[in-house]
């Protein structure tokens, strides 16, 4: 079974590379100190630091081996071609015709989205509306509480 593509920016592609060398180098050490310190105050069997420095060591190995595999399958957003059309790695500004709030958002796969830095996936409902089209577009969202109109204001990248 072929592993799905990971689609990610260069700066996407540097964050997780930095997670995985700190995951590697400080905190794999961090957790088997305190795996051994727990097996010191002897009887594990009822060692409540002992379980819970293995379930941190569970959760860092599971995280590297998804770190490991994204990167494995990664595949870098070159943003060079024009500005004329919204595509992954564009920097969009969007105006909600509603309430008439005006948003720049950066459109990126979707391991590297993050709303709360207005990096939005290009497979939400959002991303995937305006994934595509050109600036002055208004695209039409649906959303479980109705409908959401956006208009494409500029496309910056």
């Amino acid at each position: 079974m072929k592993e799905k593509e990971v689609i990610l920016t260069r700066e996407g592609l540097k964050k997780l590379e930095q997670e995985l060398e700190e995951l590697k180098s400080v905190k794999r050490r961090e957790v088997a100190e305190r795996i051994k310190q727990a097996i010191e105050f002897g009887d594990i069997s009822e060692n409540s630091e002992y379980e819970d420095a293995k379930n941190a060591q569970a959760f860092i190995e599971g995280r590297i081996i998804t770190l490991e595999k994204m990167l494995r399958n990664a595949k870098i957003i070159e943003n060079d071609q024009q500005k004329d059309v919204v595509t992954l790695g564009s920097k969009v500004v969007l105006k909600d015709l509603e309430y008439g709030v005006v948003e720049e958002y950066y459109l990126v796969g979707s391991a590297e989205a993050d709303p709360s830095a207005n990096k939005i996936s290009n497979e939400s409902p959002v991303g995937s509306a305006i994934l595509g089209k050109k600036k002055g577009t208004v695209v039409e969202v649906k959303v479980p509480a109705g409908t959401l109109k956006y208009e494409i204001v500029d496309i910056l990248e």
